[in-house]
Parts: structure tokens; sequence; C-alpha cells
């Protein structure tokens, strides 16, 4: 059975990208597993757990995490789909990547984005940093 990965950030790219995905495995024979993946990073809330404790500040980023989630999670079972969530803390591409790998999942799906610098106008850089370290195939979704 195959198995995609779809990394959700609560954006409209996000959306495009599980849009996507649902259209892909809608079309496989055999009826894939489809998980979401939401990431934040908790470095700039590293100082804020020294005043507000640990707890809080993960309590923080899962709430977040599972407000990106919410749109995703529609989509998907509007469409006849229940998706697995998955929400990480850490550096974003790095948890996208290795959750891909150790889960084994077939296919990673990111939406893509541009930013301010040069070099994310085409991709985004956090699409741009799973790309340099995952090993499995990904699809990027414009």
């Amino acid at each position: 059975m195959k198995k995609l990965l779809i990394a959700v950030d609560g954006s409209e790219h996000a959306l495009r990208a599980v849009r996507r995905a649902i259209e892909l495995a809608s079309e496989w024979r055999d009826k894939p597993e489809l998980a979401l993946i939401s990431v934040h990073d908790d470095t700039a809330l590293h100082h804020a757990s020294h005043f507000v404790g640990q707890r809080a500040v993960l309590e923080h980023l899962n709430a977040q995490s599972e407000s990106d989630l919410t749109a995703a999670l529609a989509l998907c079972r509007e469409a006849g789909w229940e998706p697995e969530r998955i929400i990480r803390v850490g550096h974003v591409a790095h948890e996208i990547a290795q959750t891909a790998q150790s889960r084994a999942f077939d296919l990673l799906v990111l939406g893509i984005k541009g930013r301010t610098a040069l070099g994310d106008l085409l991709m985004g850089s956090v699409a741009q940093r799973v790309c340099a370290v995952a090993t499995i195939p990904i699809l990027l979704v414009p």
C-alpha cells in the first residue's frame, strides 16, 4: 500500500498541495494512506520557556499545529479520506524529511511559495531545505 505525507502550515499553498495529493491518491487503484504533518520550530520560543515553562510553549505550538491542520483535514474528509495527523516540534525541514523516511512514506507532497530572498522566489526556503535532505520522492505543488 502506498503512503503519502502532506506537509501543511495553514497556508493556501499547503491547501493546494492537499488538493493535489487527494487527486493523485484518487487515481491509484489501491487506496493509499494519507497523512498530514504540521511542524513548528520552537527555537524562537526557547527564551520564553524560561518564563512560562516548556510545557506552555509545547501546548502553544501544538495548538498552532492543530489550527494549521483544520482546513486540510476538512478537505480530506470532504473527499472521503481520513488522514493520520502528525504533529512535530523542531527544525521544520528536518522533521518533515525525518518523518517521511522513518515512517516509510512513498511520496512527500509540499506546497511551494516564494519568500523575500532571491533563492526562495521559486519554491520557498522550507521546500528547498526538505528537497536537500529528503530521501524519498517529493511532489512540489505550486
